[in-house]
């Protein structure tokens, strides 16, 4: 196990306020690695527990981007259509995909994460509340039970049909307010939904795409209600309005494109 202070961050590293209540911002508190939840080609995340010593503590997900020595992002042109940034010596090794311009696409996606997530948790979305972004590192609520038994992916559930039902309308209405903020998760799939307790929680949103600035957004913004639709008609999902093939025009309108 590892422990290291938590207090390392300055204010604009720090997630929305309020901080909920169950978070620990405790200046005496040690953040103190549990383990590995979960390997990923562009990020690997593990358990933290951030406590103070004899007194409370909370369970966080730490989620931390490769370095430009792994192999990373081998998809990644298309998403960051829309993305720049002022200096023309980083948009320029970016684009040639050199050590430094990997470096900084790895920030890249880590900041875009924590901001997509500070926007999205404050509007209401049902998104892991970030705590903290330090580097290419995220601090996030931790989805799951106090044990640190990780929350299933949509993928990995058997809903019954009543079920079924409630978590399509819950990805309906995110992905609307989602649509009607301008934007599109760019990678939904039953892989990236979480269910806990019977919500239903969207993570990995790297890649979050401005679906007005990209040239592209419609289509991401179309193949995300498509990736959703059929998982939910593989299930059984039907006599829901709107329904699956209701959906990707649902959001383009909403979108306003």
């Amino acid at each position: 196990m590892e422990n290291r202070a938590c207090d390392q961050s300055i204010p604009t590293q720090r997630g929305p306020r309020p901080h909920p209540g169950w978070l620990v911002t405790e200046l005496a508190a040690v953040d103190t690695e549990l383990g590995i939840l979960k390997t990923g080609k562009e990020a690997d995340v593990f358990l933290i527990r951030r406590g103070v010593p004899a007194g409370r503590s909370c369970l966080l997900a730490a989620k931390r981007y490769r370095d430009a020595g792994h192999r990373m992002f081998h998809r990644d042109s298309g998403y960051l259509e829309g993305r720049r940034v002022r200096e023309s010596r980083t948009n320029r090794a970016v684009a040639n995909r050199s050590a430094f311009g990997r470096e900084a696409i790895a920030g890249q996606w880590a900041h875009a994460e924590f901001g997509a997530l500070s926007r999205l948790y404050a509007a209401g979305i049902p998104v892991p509340y970030p705590a903290q972004i330090l580097d290419t590192e995220l601090l996030l609520e931790f989805i799951g039970s106090a044990d640190g038994t990780a929350a299933p992916r949509l993928a990995e559930t058997r809903p019954g049909p009543a079920e079924l039902a409630g978590l399509w309308d819950q990805l309906v209405q995110a992905l609307v307010a989602l649509a009607r903020d301008g934007l599109a998760h760019g990678d939904l799939s039953a892989y990236n939904l979480l269910v806990h307790d019977g919500r239903l929680v969207m993570i990995d949103l790297p890649q979050v795409v401005d679906v007005i600035a990209n040239p592209r957004g419609a289509w991401y913004l179309t193949r995300d209600a498509e990736n959703a639709g059929r998982w939910f008609t593989a299930r059984g999902l039907s006599g829901v309005r709107p329904g699956p093939a209701d959906l990707p025009g649902l959001l383009r309108r909403e979108a306003m494109l």
